[in-house]
Parts: structure tokens; sequence; C-alpha cells
């Protein structure tokens, strides 16, 4: 099924010039550990969707966010390419002010995606991926962070992205990683 909603998001123009597609049409990243999916918001532009391989670059080295989401994902005895990744945004943005309309654009595929899976958690990293998959209205991103919201059977979970660059990205989630253990048993 993950496949055929891929072919159809691969035949998507509906973002038309915002977007650069990507020659690896596999927008999903499929782990052994259906429990937790854990969703970005767009491709970046040296990530996964060129090397092929979610969380790496095309050198096939982790890349610092990846070495970050290790870490938290130790504190529940899971390792990240056991996990489930997709984007929010299918294709990669050409420039940030499209990220709006294009998660509008792929909401349905993410959601369909979502429901293929049917994990129990999904953890939603940053303000863009909270944003296209829950429909909630808040002004700081701080707001949401660490709650949990629930869609159909799953829990979402807004975390901060783990991009070292982000002073938050492992001290801000730690006990938000202790919660979800707990959720988890």
């Amino acid at each position: 099924m993950l496949d055929l909603i891929d072919k159809e998001i691969h035949k998507c123009n509906m973002c038309g010039d915002l977007v650069e597609k990507f020659p690896n049409s596999k927008t999903v990243s499929i782990g052994k550990n259906k429990d937790i999916v854990i969703l970005g918001e767009a491709p970046a532009n040296n990530g996964w969707r060129k090397s092929g391989i979610a969380w790496y670059d095309i050198n096939h080295k982790l890349l610092p966010s990846g070495v970050v989401m290790q870490k938290l994902l130790d504190k529940l005895d899971i390792k990240l390419e056991d996990t489930y990744f997709l984007e929010a945004i299918k294709c990669y943005p050409k420039d940030r002010k499209y990220l709006s309309k294009c998660s509008g654009n792929c909401k349905n595929f993410l959601i369909k995606q979502l429901q293929t899976i049917n994990p129990k958690v999904v953890l939603a990293l940053g303000d863009a991926a909270t944003k296209t998959i829950l429909d909630i209205k808040y002004k700081k991103f701080s707001e949401v962070v660490g709650k949990q919201y629930k869609l159909d059977d799953m829990i979402i979970i807004p975390i901060y992205h783990p991009s070292p660059i982000s002073p938050k990205s492992y001290t801000g989630n730690v006990n938000i990683f202790d919660d979800i253990k707990k959720l988890l048993k």
C-alpha cells in the first residue's frame, strides 16, 4: 500500500515550480518498529531523498540530526534505522516561504501513509511538521512541545527538531522521551 501512495506522490504536481523533485521516489523509510513514526518537515537538500537512507548523506554518513535523534531514541532502546520515517512535505521546497502551501498540498498523502503504517506514536519534528499534521493554533512552538494529541488511534507528540544548531535539540527533548518510554509500556 505504501508503494501505491508513493506512486501517487510521484505523479503529483500541485506545487509545480515551488519544489524540487528527487530521483529517489520513495517517501517513506521503512523500519522494523511500527510503534513510532518520526515525521520530518521536508526533505533536506543533502539528506535521505538523495542518499536513499533516512538520516544519512550521500556518502552514507549519519547526519548530525541523526546523531542527536539516536541519542534520544537510546532512551527507548530503539535504533534509529528501525523506526519509520517520513516527511510532512514530500518534495524539497525551493524556498521556505512555500512550506505552508506545500504542506497543505501534501497533507492527504501524509494522512494516508500514517493510516497505513498505523503507529502508536508520531513524533513531529519541529513547527512545520506539527502544523501539517495537527489542526491546532498556537503562538509559540514551545506551547505544544511534548504535549500529546490524538489523531485517529495515533498519539502525535511535537518535539524540538534534533538539529544540533537548535539549543533544545537534545536537552529540550529528554523529558519528552522519558514520557514516551512510559507511554509505550
